[in-house]
C-alpha cells in the first residue's frame, strides 16, 4: 500500500509511450498498461500495434515494474467518453486502491516526475481512508499546439490536468468531481501536435469526438510562425479556453521546462497555488460530491 502506481492507456498513438514511460519509470513502483484485448478504440474502430513495441517494453523493463493489463474496453452500448471513463475506472481498480493511482495519457510528458512524486508524498495521509477522503491531484498542462519545421507553437495559458487520485470514482474521463489539490508540476501535452492524418484519426476516435467546435481544424491547419499572434481562441471544444499561441524555436520540452520562467506563458507561482487550493478546500468543505451517473460494474465482466 501507499505505492506510486502509474497507469497508461495503449491505443492508436501507442508509439508516444516510448517517450512517456521512460520519464516515469525510475520513480514509479509499478506501471500498468491497459490494452484492449481486441485492439478496439472507444469508438469501435480497430488499431494495430507492431510486435516491436512489446519487445521494446520488455527491454526497458529492467526492474520488472511493467504489467500489461488486457481486457475488453469497448462496449457498443456506451458512448466513446463513457468507454473512456470505464477503462480508466477498470485500470485504477487493477492498480489497487490504497496506492496513489496516477493516470498519464500517452501524449503527456512529465520531465520532472521525481518532483511530482515528492509533492504527492506530502499528501500520503489521504491514502489511509481513501473512500472517506477522496481527492484528486492536479498539475498543469503546457499544451503543444503544433510542431513546425523549426520549432513549435504552444498555448500561452496553462490548464489543470488531473494526474492522480486516491479513490477512482471517475465520472468523466479522469474527472471525479472531488476536491482538487494543485501542485507545481508541468505536463507537456502533445494532444494536437501530430501530422494532419494522425490528428484526423484521433478526432474520430477519442472520447470528445462529439463535442468538437467547427472552426478548430481550419485554425490548426493555417497556424504558422508568421501568423500565430493573430490566431485566437483555438481550443477544440470551447474555443475561448485557449486564447492565444506562442512560438518557440525548439521542439525539446526538457529545454522548455528548464527555461519556463523566461517564456510567455502563465506562471504557476506559490501565491497562485495557495489561492487555487484554498478555493478547493472551501468549496468542498460545504459541497456534497456528485453521484456516479453510470454504474460501471454493470459493464465489467
Amino acid at each position: 500500500m501507499k505505492k506510486i502506481h502509474v497507469g497508461f492507456l495503449l491505443s492508436y498513438d501507442y508509439l508516444k509511450l516510448k517517450i512517456a514511460i521512460p520519464l516515469v519509470y525510475e520513480y514509479a513502483d509499478r506501471i500498468f498498461i491497459a490494452q484492449d484485448e481486441n485492439f478496439t478504440t472507444w469508438n469501435g474502430n480497430k488499431f494495430q500495434v507492431e510486435d516491436d513495441f512489446f519487445l521494446w517494453l520488455k527491454q526497458i523493463d529492467t526492474k520488472n515494474k511493467i504489467e500489461l493489463y488486457k481486457d475488453n474496453f469497448y462496449i457498443p452500448e456506451l458512448t466513446a467518453i463513457q468507454n473512456d471513463t470505464r477503462e480508466r475506472h477498470m485500470l485504477s481498480m487493477k492498480m489497487g486502491i490504497g496506492n496513489w493511482l496516477i493516470q498519464i495519457d500517452s501524449d503527456e510528458y512529465i520531465p520532472d516526475f521525481k518532483g511530482f512524486v515528492n509533492q504527492l508524498r506530502k499528501y500520503d495521509h489521504y491514502l489511509d481512508n481513501p473512500k472517506k477522503t477522496p481527492v484528486q491531484i492536479s498539475g498543469f498542462h503546457v499544451d503543444i499546439y503544433k510542431y513546425l519545421d523549426d520549432g513549435l507553437l504552444y498555448v500561452t495559458n496553462t490548464c489543470k490536468v488531473l494526474l492522480a487520485t486516491n479513490y477512482p470514482n471517475y465520472k468523466l474521463a479522469r474527472q471525479s468531481y472531488e476536491r482538487v489539490i494543485y501542485v507545481n508540476t508541468l505536463v507537456f501535452h502533445e494532444s494536437l501536435a501530430r501530422t494532419e492524418e494522425e490528428l484526423q484519426f484521433k478526432l474520430k476516435n477519442w472520447g470528445h469526438n462529439h463535442e468538437l467546435n467547427t472552426e478548430f481544424l481550419t485554425k490548426w491547419k493555417s497556424a504558422s510562425k508568421d501568423n500565430y499572434k493573430e490566431i485566437k481562441n483555438v481550443f477544440y471544444l470551447n474555443p475561448k479556453q485557449w486564447k492565444s499561441l506562442g512560438y518557440l524555436p525548439t521542439k525539446d520540452f526538457f529545454e522548455v521546462n528548464k527555461n519556463i520562467k523566461k517564456i510567455d506563458i502563465q506562471q504557476i507561482t506559490p501565491l497562485y497555488l495557495f489561492f487555487k487550493n484554498f478555493g478547493q478546500w472551501f468549496k468542498y468543505k460545504f459541497t456534497k460530491p456528485k453521484k456516479q451517473n453510470l454504474n460501471f460494474e454493470d459493464y465489467i465482466k
